[in-house]
Formats: structure tokens, C-alpha cells, sequence
């Protein structure tokens, strides 16, 4: 594909899915880092059915920051692996606090310090809080297209990442993961993708080769 063919590909997703955008819901820029750290492993649709009851005990950094772990792994125990991910709520409130005198900071650099918080978290924290579109968020959507389409022949995120960045314009960054979400729910799933009725098949090189999803 060329410059013009991968542009081309971003409309043509975008004219799919107009209403794109991030399905966590929040309220407050920590209300999203929370909801984002329990999103690891976890679908979103799971998040959004435990946030209203963790978000009512604690409505607000410090409340977090001063919970009790046994109290804050029970409620949030539907998402997987919550015992390290409460412990990391808890030592991000606190870190929040210490350190950024309580506001999410808003660089890579920093967000990067904070625990359980990793490059992909970051980029949508910067995205969604921010309107900060300096990377991608590679999730297992945006990772599994990637390679299926060929945009991508790297496993690790962030090298997938890397290779995005290369071929999309910078004015795109903002709505490729969402679109690639919605579009790896809608069609492109992990074990029958609707091949089909693809949108943008003919830029598929899993769809156009001898060896098709069918």
C-alpha cells in the first residue's frame, strides 16, 4: 500500500463507524486512569458495569488513594487480576497526590511513572483527557488487525506502534484506535471475521492472498 491507500483505508473506516470513540465511561481525568487500568484483560463492556459502583465509594482521588485493598479488590474482582490492579489504583492515587499535587499529569514521560500504567494506557489517557494524539494505543484489536492487514508484521505493541506511526499522517492518530476497536468487534473478531462484508478487504492481504478467512 501506498500514502494515498492508507489514507483512503482511515476513511473508509471512519465513513463505517462515524460515531467512533473511546467505550469507557468516566466523569474525571482519574476516573479514566482507573477505568483504563482495569480495561488490561479485560473487555470494556466488564469495566463499565463495575465503574458505577467503585466510582460512587470513591468519588475522588483520595478517596482512592486512602481505600482499603480488601474493600477495593472486591468490587472491582469482575475484571481479572484485581488484586494487582487494586494495588496499583491505590499507589497511582497516591503517586497522583505526591508527586502532581493531585492533577493526572499530561506527558507520556510522567504518565509512564505512575504503576500499572503502561505506554497503550497512556496514549489514551492523553487522548481522551487531553486531546493529546502523539501515538496509538495498540490494544489486542489494534494488534490483530494490524498483522492481519499487513500494516504490521511485529507481535510487540509498542514496535506495532512504531510502524503505525510511520505510515499514518499525524491528523489520523486520533481515530485510529477507536476505529480499529470498533471495526475488530464489528467485523475483523479473533475467530470468524466477516470477511465479506469487509470494508476495507481490498487492502486485506489475509483477505487478497490464496489463504482467505472463510
Amino acid at each position: 500500500m501506498n500514502n494515498k491507500d492508507y489514507i483512503k483505508l482511515i476513511n473508509l473506516l471512519k465513513s463505517s463507524y462515524p460515531n467512533a470513540k473511546c467505550s469507557l465511561n468516566f466523569n474525571t481525568p482519574f476516573e479514566l486512569v482507573v477505568a483504563v487500568m482495569l480495561s488490561a484483560q479485560c473487555t470494556d463492556k466488564r469495566v463499565n458495569l463495575t465503574t458505577p459502583t467503585l466510582f460512587k465509594k470513591y468519588p475522588n482521588i483520595e478517596a482512592f488513594a486512602n481505600a482499603d485493598l480488601i474493600e477495593l479488590e472486591e468490587i472491582i474482582h469482575p475484571c481479572g487480576f484485581y488484586k494487582n490492579k487494586a494495588k496499583n489504583i491505590i499507589a497511582t492515587a497516591k503517586k497522583v497526590i505526591t508527586d502532581f499535587n493531585g492533577v493526572v499529569p499530561s506527558t507520556m514521560e510522567e504518565l509512564l511513572t505512575l504503576p500499572g500504567v503502561g505506554r497503550k494506557s497512556a496514549n489514551v489517557i492523553l487522548l481522551e483527557v487531553f486531546n493529546i494524539a502523539q501515538g496509538i494505543a495498540v490494544d489486542t484489536h489494534c494488534k490483530r488487525i494490524s498483522n492481519r492487514i499487513g500494516l504490521s508484521n511485529e507481535k510487540d505493541p509498542s514496535k506495532i506502534e512504531m510502524d503505525l506511526l510511520k505510515i499514518f499522517p499525524k491528523e489520523y492518530l486520533k481515530d485510529i484506535n477507536h476505529l480499529l476497536i470498533y471495526f475488530g468487534r464489528d467485523i475483523c473478531n479473533a475467530k470468524k471475521p466477516k470477511c465479506d462484508f469487509c470494508p476495507i478487504k481490498e487492502f486485506c492481504k489475509c483477505y487478497t492472498s490464496s489463504v482467505k478467512f472463510r
